[in-house]
């Protein structure tokens, strides 16, 4: 065998590798090919985060069979990566049914932004949905369900309609890679004004609310991990700073190893997500 005709096999093998590493959208959930069609719906809706609210609500039948598909799925004794997974896109995909159901929303409340997702009375703590065999609000899958997981990144991973959550992404998560997902969600939140804010002229560090709603799920996981440097400091403060700190710029880690700042939670900006008219207008 010549060497030319070595290297093309070479070639040929590396090519067909490539061919079988799946991207989270090629995927499959244990919904079978519902993961598939979140994929497209996010993919065509979703846009750094923000969602073409009016688009999708005119456009909403594969979605809707979506949602529909969550109801009945056994989900309970598969994988603890497919269960995360399953529930992350649950989650996501009800909320974005719970805006497009009263799209453009009215306003009910002045406590909250006009077009907000909780200016939909009940949106979390009351309104029901069918998933995974389950009756259950959005409030009891964050409250009950993904706690149990000890993953605190998963908070950040829900898209709770808000501009003040996680940034909801352009695809759907799936098992084979979750981790990779919930990596890049960690990192996310480093780099995002919304999650964290270190502002030395004033000597605050400034977090989301995310941390202090879900302390401790945060302090359970991360506020043993914290630098000694922060031994005097609340348990959720060494979490946040355990979970935030390795993800910070050199001179952001330089400025809090001072350990001279105040640590501040930010109020959570529920302003709507929308892309198109900023709900409906």
């Amino acid at each position: 065998m010549t060497r030319q005709v070595q290297l093309a096999g070479v070639l040929l093998c590396v090519a067909l590798a490539a061919t079988l590493v799946p991207s989270a959208a090629q995927v499959k959930s244990p919904t079978g090919g519902a993961g598939t069609t979140l994929d497209e719906v996010l993919d065509l809706y979703v846009r750094d985060g923000w969602v073409y609210y009016r688009a999708l609500k005119l456009e909403r039948g594969r979605f809707d069979r979506y949602v529909a598909s969550l109801a009945e799925t056994a989900i309970d004794s598969s994988s603890r990566e497919e269960r995360i997974a399953f529930w992350l896109n649950a989650y996501n995909a009800l909320v974005l049914k719970t805006v497009i159901d009263h799209y453009p929303v009215p306003r009910q409340s002045k406590e909250y932004p006009d077009r907000s997702i909780r200016q939909i009375p009940g949106a979390f703590e009351r309104i029901q949905h069918r998933a995974g065999r389950r009756t259950l609000t959005l409030d009891q899958i964050e409250q009950t369900i993904l706690p149990a997981f000890g993953d605190p990144r998963v908070f950040f991973a829900l898209g709770r309609g808000a501009v003040g959550s996680g940034r909801l992404r352009s695809e759907s998560y799936a098992a084979p890679v979750l981790e990779k997902q919930l990596a890049e969600v960690a990192a996310e939140c480093a780099d995002r004004s919304q999650c964290v804010d270190v502002d030395r002229a004033n000597n605050v560090m400034s977090i989301s609310s995310i941390f202090s709603w879900r302390s401790s799920d945060f302090i359970a996981a991360y506020a043993d991990k914290a630098s000694a440097t922060y031994a005097d400091r609340s348990p959720i403060e060494r979490a946040a700073l355990a979970f935030l700190e390795p993800r910070l710029l050199t001179t952001e880690k330089a400025f809090l190893a001072q350990n001279a700042f105040k640590v501040a939670f930010k109020p959570f900006d529920w302003t709507l997500n929308d892309l198109t008219g900023r709900g409906g207008q």
